[in-house]
Parts: structure tokens; sequence; C-alpha cells
């Protein structure tokens, strides 16, 4: 059977989940050719955690993002950031590759979103959006499709992971307080890779700009904590999904790419 190939983007603790992925045969439909990241030394990271348990290198770590695309792998897994994703979507998907991406905030712009749309059915190739830290995207997209549906996000974090952003202040540390009120274009603008799940959420449902977000920090507050909520004459879902690590996101990756060959999806 010949596998199908795959390059990432992004090489931290994320993409490092998908590659004890590949070495635990979770993802034996599937060959790691490329690796790229802002910081070279962490793609030799990922590269080498592939290669050492093969008999012949295969993984190649790539000093840019056009000499990953070079390589025209099937899929690109990106890990990295919004600003990434908008970097290479465009080309990759051109190219060939399709993308399994976890920074959905960069759809938050309505005009890359467009243009992704049309730049993959141009070219048969498609963007996989990985659930990340949340789920239920199925009853979000049933639930709008119906009609008349309103939506609501809220997020609570610990203050520290706000830090480096324009709501932190150390009253934080003490204090529970909610620290952003707006909708999810608003939301990613300000928290450009906290709050992907928030724009995933919104374009599975009612859209960006009418997905209503909130934020609560919470002191001593591990983790994160979503809670999605939508509505219409009929139906009234509520998610909420609680994990106190990202790992989470990394494993939502290898759950779309086990989805993407499997013979039955979900």
């Amino acid at each position: 059977m010949e596998k199908k190939t795959l390059a990432i983007v992004g090489c931290g603790r994320l993409a490092a989940i998908v590659t004890e992925a590949l070495n635990a045969n979770l993802l034996d439909e599937y060959q790691l050719i490329a690796a790229y990241s802002r910081t070279k030394e962490k793609a030799q990271s990922i590269a080498d955690r592939v290669n050492s348990t093969l008999s012949t290198a295969t993984c190649k770590v790539c000093e840019s993002i056009d000499e990953l695309l070079d390589c025209k792998p099937d899929y690109i897994v990106e890990t990295a950031s919004p600003y990434a994703l908008k970097e290479f979507a465009i080309e990759a998907l051109k190219g060939g590759s399709s993308i399994v991406t976890l920074s959905i905030g960069a759809f938050a712009d309505p005009v890359f979103h467009e243009e992704v749309q049309k730049t993959a059915k141009a070219n048969h190739t498609k963007v996989h959006i990985a659930s990340g830290a949340i789920g239920g995207l199925d009853v979000l997209r049933t639930v709008a499709l119906m009609g008349n549906a309103t939506a609501t996000f809220d997020t609570e974090k610990g203050p520290n992971s706000l830090k480096n952003t324009s709501v932190y202040d150390d009253t934080l540390q003490t204090e529970k307080r909610k620290v952003f009120e707006g909708n999810a274009i608003d939301a990613i603008a300000l928290f450009p890779t906290k709050v992907n799940v928030s724009v995933a959420a919104s374009i599975a449902s009612v859209g960006p700009e009418n997905m209503k977000v909130s934020i609560t920090s919470t002191p001593n507050f591990v983790g994160d904590d979503h809670r999605i909520e939508i509505k219409n004459d009929q139906v009234h879902a509520v998610i909420d999904v609680y994990s106190s690590t990202a790992q989470i996101a990394g494993w939502s990756v290898v759950s779309t790419l086990r989805n993407i060959v499997s013979p039955i999806s979900f």
C-alpha cells in the first residue's frame, strides 16, 4: 500500500504528538517526509523522532516554507499560528497539498477565507479543520443549518495564560474578572493564538461576526474551559470541554488524519 505523504509546519509540543502517533502506528497510512519551523532545531527534533524509528531517514528538515512546499506532500499539518497558515495556505493548495490546521483563527479574515475556498475547489484540494480543544462541530453545523440560530462561546482561563496580552494586569492573579466580550473576529484580533477554537465554532455555526465570545480570568485556574451554547426554535445544545493541557489539540490532529483515510468517517 502506497502511503500518503505528510509534512508538518510548526514543530512544537503539538507536532510532537503527531510524531508520537506515527511511531505508535496510529497513522500507519502516512509517511512524514518534511518538517519546517521558525527554529530549525525544533524541526530537526521532529524529524529525528520519526527517522530514529526507521531503517532510512525519510523526513527532511526544511529551512524555508518554500522548501517544504517543493516536497509536494499530500497533506500539510499546521500547528504554528494563524499568521503561518496565511503565509503558505494558498500556494500549498495550488501545489496539490491539502491542509490539516489548528489555526482556524486565520479564517476570521473573510477575504482569506474566501480565497482559500476558491483555491481549494479549483485545485481539488481541501482544508481539514481539526477540532482542537473543543468538540461538537457537527452539532453546531446541524443546528445552524436548521436556521434561526444564535450562539455563544465562553472561555475560562488562568491569568498566566493571558500574560503578554493587552488585557493582563497583576490584579488578575487575585481577582476573577471577565476580561473580554465581543465577537469571534474581535477575539482573534486581540488573542491571535489563544481563541482559535472560537473561530472554529463560529465558522461551523453562525459565523465569526455573529458568535458572541467572552473570556473570564480566574486566579489559580489551570487549563482552559470552553463552553459553547447554540439555540434555535427546536434545539438547545451545550458543549462544555475542560482540558488541563493543550494536548487535546495535538490529538485532534491525529484524529482528523485518521478520519481522512478511514472507510467509515465521523
